[in-house]
């Protein structure tokens, strides 16, 4: 083939692909949809919409939300009916890297537990070790990944070893450049400021943070852990630190210090000023509950002062999945419908709001036409249920959320995770 005849080829290959795309190509009228959702009850807090609809998919692309689709127009079907059917969960903090970072679980093992189609690690990898996240997990993976990138250059891979207890773990130049290669697939630095991970460091860690995130040359965002940090004042400086867009997770940690000492927002039963004014100018405030990171108390406090919840995340790993809280995604849900948030509020902290957070809005967290295939469907299993914190303080609700099957890119994923619910 002449070196002219094959750039037309290839050029004509091209072009019939794009002629195909679902974004270029309308259904005709004995087209079949890969996949129907039928009668199921959707919420979609990303167009306000919610009632009963008929969810088709196409390619692996949402192709139409619409009260009924024909029977004859479905190649697969998926009944909905009675349940509820939502953009596939967004979980902003979790740790998904076996192998590499010494607390992580497979993220497609936590799908039937959490109904998650999108996941976040938060800072399992330092720049050490991050290629190997993208190679081998990411790339074997079904849901869908991002990363906060550690600024400790190891990560958590020394766990339960403190990563920054060595101040020179925390390379500013080496995270950069992490960040500068990788901006397809980070969302920004994670760092731990509890004092049992920094020691004696004070703010110096979180200084080093913010510098590789404006050394990088894109603008990427801080995730900052809080949970027993030194002193009340360290609290109030990592709080005037952080700029808006930046993460603070454990958000409503009760977590004491070394000392045994409370030095978190709420202090003294009060809300910390600077927790009120980093709120005020967009910092963005995740629950992460894991294993020892939510409290009720904290959070009754709090939230009615003005610090609401922005997005909730489990900080699910492989010792918080086993605490007496069980702090999988849906069960959080339910711990703040319990706290008065209504279904929308929680599933929008759950789907659309983390999107925006990690850059990928309008076509993650939400069924609009044209996104990704992904739904998470889940039973509202009313009747009274007593929630758990991290510090064993119990709350009573009404509602809980447990997931029954999750799609990704358009595929239904493993088995329908309760019986009779059943794909044909």
């Amino acid at each position: 083939m002449s070196e002219l005849s094959r750039r037309h080829f290839l050029a004509g290959t091209a072009a019939a692909a794009l002629s195909t795309s679902p974004a270029m190509a309308a259904m005709g009228p004995n087209d079949k949809f890969d996949l129907v959702i039928k009668g199921g009850d959707v919420l979609d807090p990303s167009q306000s919409l919610r009632g009963k609809r008929d969810i088709g998919i196409r390619w692996g692309l949402i192709e139409a939300v619409e009260p009924e689709i024909p029977a004859a127009r479905t190649a697969k079907t998926i009944d909905a009916s009675g349940k509820l059917v939502t953009p596939g969960l967004v979980d902003l903090h979790c740790h998904v890297y076996p192998y590499g970072s010494a607390i992580g679980i497979p993220a497609d093992e936590l799908v039937q537990f959490q109904g998650t189609t999108t996941v976040v690690s938060a800072g399992d990898a330092g720049v050490n070790n991050l290629a190997a996240l993208r190679r081998f997990i990411v790339a074997q993976t079904r849901a869908r990944m991002y990363a906060f990138l550690h600024i400790a250059n190891n990560g958590l891979s020394a766990f339960p070893v403190a990563e920054l207890y060595n101040i020179d773990n925390a390379q500013v130049e080496a995270c950069a450049m992490g960040l500068a290669e990788n901006q397809d697939f980070l969302i920004g630095v994670k760092v731990r400021m509890s004092e049992n991970v920094i020691f004696k460091h004070g703010i110096e860690p979180l200084k080093r943070g913010i510098q590789a995130c404006e050394m990088c040359g894109w603008p990427a965002k801080m995730m900052v852990h809080i949970g027993g940090v030194e002193t009340p004042q360290l609290m109030t400086d990592i709080l005037n630190l952080l700029r808006p867009g930046d993460v603070l997770t454990h958000a409503y940690s009760g977590f004491p210090n070394m000392a045994g000492a409370f030095t978190n927002i709420v202090q003294d039963g009060k809300l910390l000023p600077a927790a009120l004014a980093a709120k005020q100018r967009g910092v963005i405030f995740d629950v992460g509950h894991g294993g020892g990171s939510f409290d009720f108390t904290v959070a009754e406090v709090a939230i009615p002062a003005g610090c609401t919840p922005d997005t909730i995340s489990s900080d699910i790993h492989v010792f918080s999945g086993n605490t007496p809280g069980t702090p999988y995604l849906p069960n959080v849900m339910g711990k703040f419908m319990a706290m008065g948030f209504s279904l929308e509020q929680v599933v929008t902290m759950a789907t659309s709001a983390p999107a925006k957070i990690i850059n990928r809005a309008p076509k993650i967290g939400t069924l609009q036409i044209g996104a990704p295939g992904d739904v998470s469907i889940m039973d509202v299993v009313e009747g009274p249920v007593t929630f758990v914190d991290t510090r064993n303080n119990k709350r009573d609700g009404k509602v809980q959320l447990k997931p029954v099957q999750t799609v990704i890119n358009g595929v239904p994923f493993g088995r329908p995770y309760q019986a009779p619910f059943a794909v044909r």
